[in-house]
């Protein structure tokens, strides 16, 4: 059935229980998973860019780093308990869903697998759903966890 699973992560309590559920699946089906952490870029805001918005950006971005490498590390530690074949991987892009999308293409996955935050009303008009942009675009299949 799928055989290389695709489990975008961001850390958070949602996406963590995803991971699990995945894992549970990927053995079951004897399938490999591949884990993706997506990172937006840095943006100053501000009309002046100086050495503070610089210095923040490395602050930023050296917490993001340590973030993904904890969050990965964990995941990669309960694909190994199980016996789940993995790779990991680290992103970074204006357009997580379009890196999601590449990714899972690019490394030959047969499924998408990963959390909905479950926005509703307002909230997701305004800020939108990477979980509902990757279903959109996709021509692979998406299993949602909720």
């Amino acid at each position: 059935m799928y055989i290389h699973i695709l489990i975008p992560t961001d850390g958070s309590q949602l996406a963590t229980q995803a991971v699990d559920r995945t894992l549970q699946l990927a053995t079951t089906l004897g399938a490999r998973v591949t884990f993706l952490m997506v990172m937006e870029p840095f943006h100053a805001l501000g009309l002046d860019v100086d050495q503070r918005a610089e210095a923040g950006r490395s602050d930023v971005e050296a917490r993001a780093v340590v973030e993904t490498r904890k969050v990965l590390a964990e995941a990669s530690a309960k694909a190994k308990v199980l016996g789940v074949e993995f790779d990991t991987l680290f992103e970074t892009s204006d357009l997580p869903y379009e890196a999601i999308i590449s990714t899972a293409q690019a490394r030959g996955c047969d499924l998408i697998a990963m959390a909905s935050h479950g926005r509703s009303g307002f909230a997701a008009v305004l800020l939108g759903s990477t979980t509902t942009k990757v279903l959109t675009h996709s021509k692979l299949p998406v299993l949602v966890y909720r």
